[in-house]
């Protein structure tokens, strides 16, 4: 008996740091920190990258388990659960495809095509990139939750299998602003969908996106919390839809709307709220923290409030604000250099504080930005009470911040990658990268991944002094972030997802 016990002990011992990662930024604080060891700092990915298609030897595949084809576009990030892995990409004929693969080989398991939103377009700026689903999953269970390109909130079933569910797409079409759309489709046999919030249309919410849906909902408790991503129609200058909240809390069994902010950033709105929500228990209390369209910082009660005024359904409270544009000192014309932007980074909640971010669609290129570190255990408009400090030396930001052992990683869309200190916003070191970013950096094994809109990974060692331990050459950009889980590391490309691990050797 002893010694069975030790085995067992030994054995979870041994396998302590190899943990699935289920969501956008592994857990609710959106801290992108990992325990995995024995990682990479670079591989080759192959053929398939043909970094000189006129070389006499293609290159071998160096670190590389497997590697498996996406559609044109991706740009929220595998998943990994249960031995499965999903994503969103695109499908070209269809539009938008939610992929279940295998996680020890990378095989496609099922698939499931989203037809595209069918475009008004005299009024509609929304999916005309066919950029696809842009949200990263969340899983719990058998359960996997997302926003698709239509800007459904979906439960499906992970094994891509109809569980009877009576809550199934069943071929019928629906119209929105005039625009009628066509009913969901399926490849293969993937028709577990147990439920679907449709945003654009749902009472409670009825959101006017901009571009697309580009938020990733988080679970906690019994409610899936979810951004409609409202925002401009075409002439970028109207919000046709102000009243429509930034978060809503639905049931997650049931797929009811259960409550919605107050906030009203509709009326305040820049762009566009692609942002997503974090949480974290401050005094005692559960906050669901979000990044607003208006620049923005909020803090809301995650316990659903009783309807008031005649509303048929409740209300997240709002517990703080935090104005990072002015806190920044960033006042002006929006799109300006100096001028103001919008939240589209993830909050992340670390020791009773929140770290956030403002930036612009990077259509909108290069800017004035600023990193807000926000106490987050103060109450109304905390601007000035809240700031514990604001650096002004980032430029827009698309990227989340990930903090492990008393330093901080960022980058901005201009291409730099930052060291500071979480304490004091002081910068520890900088490199530039001289090319665009919209990839977060992931901190695992010593090392900080992240990748650049032109299809290379850096990695650098974890340390207040800058040493860059490996720069790879992939086939296209990186617009999501890496992600490591049971001792290997994913990197999504818009094309390809690489299974990176130490000594794999991928025959050709």
């Amino acid at each position: 008996m002893q010694k069975h016990l030790i085995t067992l002990i030994a054995g979870i011992c041994l396998t302590a740091s190899a943990a699935d990662w289920p969501q956008f930024f592994k857990d609710n604080s959106r801290n992108a920190v990992s325990a995995e060891t024995n990682l990479p700092a670079a591989f080759v990915p192959g053929t398939t990258h043909l970094v000189d298609t006129n070389a006499p030897t293609p290159p071998k595949t160096t670190n590389l388990k497997w590697r498996t084809r996406l559609g044109t576009h991706a740009y929220g990030g595998p998943v990994i659960s249960n031995g499965k892995i999903f994503l969103g990409t695109t499908n070209q004929k269809q539009g938008g495809m939610v992929m279940g693969l295998d996680e020890a080989t990378g095989k496609v398991l099922w698939q499931l095509s989203i037809p595209r939103f069918s475009i008004n377009l005299k009024q509609y700026n929304y999916d005309s990139l066919n950029l696809g689903i842009c949200s990263t999953p969340v899983v719990e269970k058998n359960r996997l939750y997302l926003i698709s390109n239509r800007d459904d909130l979906l439960c499906l079933d992970t094994d891509g299998k109809d569980n009877g569910s009576t809550a199934h797409f069943t071929g019928d079409t629906w119209t929105v602003e005039g625009c009628v759309q066509q009913p969901m489709s399926f490849e293969t046999e993937a028709g577990g969908i147990d439920w679907a919030v449709h945003m654009l249309t749902e009472s409670n919410v009825a959101a006017w996106v901009q571009d697309a849906s580009a938020s990733s909902p988080i679970i906690d408790g019994d409610y899936v919390y979810a951004c409609p991503c409202n925002g401009v129609d075409k002439s970028h200058k109207k919000v046709p839809h102000p009243d429509t909240p930034s978060l809503i809390a639905v049931d997650k069994n049931t797929g009811t709307v259960i409550a919605r902010d107050h906030a009203l950033v509709g009326h305040r709105l820049f762009h566009g709220e692609w942002s997503s929500p974090s949480v974290g228990v401050v005094n005692g209390k559960k906050l669901v923290f979000f990044g607003g369209g208006d620049g923005v910082c909020y803090a809301f009660d995650a316990a659903p409030a009783p309807p008031e005024n005649n509303e048929s359904i409740g209300s997240l409270k709002t517990v703080w604000t935090f104005d990072i544009n002015a806190a920044g000192g960033r006042t002006g014309t929006y799109k300006t250099v100096a001028g103001p932007s919008e939240c589209i980074a993830v909050p992340v909640f670390y020791s009773n504080r929140v770290y956030a971010s403002v930036g612009q669609d990077p259509l909108h290129k290069e800017g004035r930005g600023a990193l807000a570190c926000i106490d987050a255990t103060k109450t109304g408009d905390i601007t000035e009470s809240g700031k514990i400090w604001v650096n002004t030396n980032i430029d827009r930001s698309l990227t989340t911040v990930s903090i492990a052992d008393g330093m901080l990683f960022t980058a901005d869309f201009s291409g730099r990658i930052f060291c500071m200190d979480p304490d004091t916003g002081k910068i520890f070191w900088m490199h530039e990268t001289h090319r665009p970013m919209w990839s977060s950096p992931l901190i695992a094994d010593g090392k900080v991944y992240i990748g650049t809109d032109t299809g290379d990974l850096w990695c650098f060692a974890e340390s207040k002094e800058l040493k860059i331990l490996a720069k790879t050459k992939v086939d296209s950009s990186i617009s999501a972030s890496p992600v490591a889980a049971n001792g290997v590391l994913y990197v999504m490309t818009q094309r390809w997802l690489y299974a990176i691990a130490e000594g794999a050797d991928l025959k050709e």
